[in-house]
Formats: C-alpha cells, sequence, structure tokens
C-alpha cells in the first residue's frame, strides 16, 4: 500500500483512513469499538507535551490513544 504508516507515524493535522488493526483480543475489540474499523477516516489533531498520548478525530469524537495502542493500527495517508 503506498503512503501506508501505523496510526501513531500519523503527523498532526493530517488525515489517513484505516486498513487494519493489527491485534488481537480484548486490545482489537477495544480498537473497534472506539470506531477504528477499516474505511474509517481519522485525522491527529494533537500531541501531548511528551509526546503520548496522541488525539485523534474519529467519526466526530475526539480521542486520546497512547502510541502502544496507536501502533496497532495500519492507516493509509489520504491523497
Amino acid at each position: 500500500m503506498a503512503g501506508s504508516k501505523t496510526l501513531n507515524q500519523l503527523p498532526v493535522g493530517s488525515a489517513a483512513v484505516v486498513r487494519r488493526v493489527n491485534a488481537g483480543g480484548i486490545m482489537q475489540r477495544r480498537l473497534l469499538d472506539l470506531g477504528l474499523v477499516p474505511g474509517t477516516r481519522v485525522e491527529a489533531v494533537g500531541r501531548s507535551p511528551l509526546g503520548d498520548p496522541i488525539a485523534y478525530n474519529i467519526r466526530g469524537a475526539v480521542i486520546a490513544l497512547r502510541q502502544e495502542e496507536s501502533s496497532l493500527v495500519l492507516v493509509e495517508l489520504e491523497s
């Protein structure tokens, strides 16, 4: 996939589309419940002063995820 990254690599102010969640069990369920399903548009809207967590706009809600969690979500940058 051209322009694919993990969600935690998404620069603030840019958007991407979720392609896959590379997690299992409870963590996969949590990320899917937050709206991180394939095809969903996600925008990085802010980063804490120390870089963790990162705030994302997911389906109109701003949700903060830690690097550990957001590194499990494969996204493709919007063109």
